[in-house]
């Protein structure tokens, strides 16, 4: 173990952490923490680097954000190894001017030169965190990411002491597990700060049904599920789709089926991965509407670049997504109310009549999940229940494709159904993308969060509010928070049954 550890400078602090997890368990056991020596601890200083500029991934949050324009200097104090259990490299920093709160993020290991993490250092934040494991696509689980999370915070306590307060943040997978933090550990942090996080069983359905419409209506020899990640089967099978959809655009009946799916699938019609393929539509403008729904659409079809969901039965026992029991004419009641228009006014020009069609996709053949895969899904921590137990701040953008802003409504529509609203706020940033915050955003969202813990009582967090804040934390960064129109009611909130726990 003595040498993994990469201190900066001959001066290093020795530790060794052992720590088991059991699969099947809800806890980390740590066996013991064991200090070796200590020699001489110092306080390095290091000199601030500009941030390298990530290459645009759809599953792995850009944090570079706006380059930092300073020449100043940070000093801070640096631990980086591996979790022994599993190898998951983590990092900490702490700077001389420690103000006692302490950010912990899934991705810190990755992202720790980046301009907000920098900026954050010098304001006196301590950061840490972890690397996503080489292996998480073939066996995800953000269960035992959290337990690696907490290992990390084990790990600070024992070298640093116990902060004043620890707020859990991260984006995408990082916001998945900041989510059951807030729920399931409430005893090791003090406040969430989510980013485009999802429920992977919500996120799977969602997805779903979009595809199962377009299965339905237009392609009904596609497949939609137990999609191969190998090549060239899966890029077979998007060119396919890309094909389908692009004929079906060419006419009135295929373009209002299309309006149709994004719909009912509650999906952004401006959202998805890589760079906006035409400005925001008006919504309230039928054919421009439209024609972003198809733009978005073939950035979203089934492809080797649209793993987000499929990664998820890989990790489980079996096939996770599925639509029995799911009456698809209250999932389009159930929908934006300017998209409902548009699909309205398209499917009269079409000349074809709405309602039959909604009955064609409720008698399609539909979608059954392997029940073993909804019992691995449904254990702490791999999924949520709507039950946070410490301030929750949760952001989306609303072009995020991946994680659609409809699930974040679901959540919070939750969240209240269980009474725990004084604790969970969300807020909407208007950007095509997926975790595409700007660094203002992230400054402000944390300020609201430190004021929340500090005072006890949520601070205005409207997107006025929020832009205003932003714009004062750092003005050489967009913040677009706005007032986002929200659907009727989000279809696919799933908590775990007692069936669903023993697998039936």
């Amino acid at each position: 173990m003595l040498d993994q550890f990469d201190l900066k400078n001959e001066r290093q602090l020795l530790a060794v952490v052992q720590i088991a997890t059991f699969p099947n368990s809800k806890c980390i056991i740590t066996w013991g923490i064991v200090f070796l020596q200590l020699i001489a601890i110092s306080q390095t200083i290091y000199a601030q680097v500009q941030p390298t500029q990530s290459s645009q991934n759809w599953h792995m949050p850009d944090l570079s954000n706006v380059p930092l324009k300073s020449d100043s200097q940070s000093d801070y104090t640096e631990i980086k190894d591996s979790i022994p259990i599993r190898g998951t490299e983590y990092l900490i920093r702490v700077p001389n001017n420690w103000n006692g709160t302490l950010l912990n993020d899934l991705d810190y290991r990755k992202s720790a030169d980046s301009s907000r993490n920098l900026l954050l250092l010098k304001q006196g934040y301590a950061l840490s965190g972890t690397a996503r494991r080489p292996e998480r696509l073939d066996n995800y689980d953000p269960a035992h990411e959290i337990h690696d999370l907490i290992s990390v915070l084990d790990i600070f306590e024992s070298i640093f002491g116990k902060p004043k307060q620890v707020i859990q943040l991260g984006c995408s997978g990082g916001g998945t597990v900041t989510l059951a933090m807030a729920e399931i550990h409430p005893d090791r942090i003090d406040g969430a700060i989510a980013g485009c996080a999802s429920t992977s069983p919500w996120m799977a359905n969602t997805h779903l049904d979009g595809l199962f419409v377009l299965k339905a209506l237009i392609a009904p020899d596609l497949p939609i599920v137990n999609l191969p990640l190998t090549e060239p089967e899966i890029s077979i099978i998007g060119t396919k789709w890309q094909k389908a959809i692009k004929n079906a655009q060419k006419t009135p009946e295929g373009r209002a089926r299309i309006a149709l799916a994004i719909t009912i699938g509650q999906w952004p019609a401006w959202g998805g991965p890589g760079k906006a393929p035409i400005p925001e539509p008006d919504a309230n403008n039928a054919n421009d509407l439209q024609e972003s729904m198809y733009q978005s659409l073939l950035k979203l079809l089934p492809s080797k670049q649209t793993f987000g969901t499929s990664m998820l039965e890989q990790s489980a026992p079996g096939q996770l997504r599925w639509n029995t029991g799911v009456d698809y004419q209250v999932s389009f009641s159930n929908g934006d109310t300017l998209y409902k228009a548009a699909v309205q006014k398209l499917y009269k020009e079409a000349k074809i009549d709405l309602k039959k069609e909604l009955k064609k996709i409720n008698s399609f053949e539909r979608v059954k999940a392997n029940p073993k895969a909804v019992k691995w899904w449904s254990a702490p921590g791999r999924t949520h229940l709507g039950k946070p137990k410490v301030p929750l701040l949760r952001i989306n953008t609303s072009g995020d494709a991946l994680v659609y802003p409809t699930m974040g409504q679901g959540y919070k529509e939750l969240v209240k159904e269980n009474g725990y609203s004084d604790f969970f706020r969300m807020a909407y940033v208007n950007r095509w993308g997926h975790c595409s915050f700007s660094l203002s955003e992230w400054l402000s969202a944390i300020e609201i969060m430190v004021q929340r813990i500090e005072n006890g009582v949520w601070p205005k967090t409207d997107s006025d509010t929020l832009n205003k804040l932003a714009n004062s934390l750092y003005s050489n960064s967009e913040a677009r928070f706005y007032n986002h129109r929200e659907v009727k009611a989000y279809n696919r909130i799933w908590t775990p049954t007692v069936q669903d726990y023993l697998g039936q």
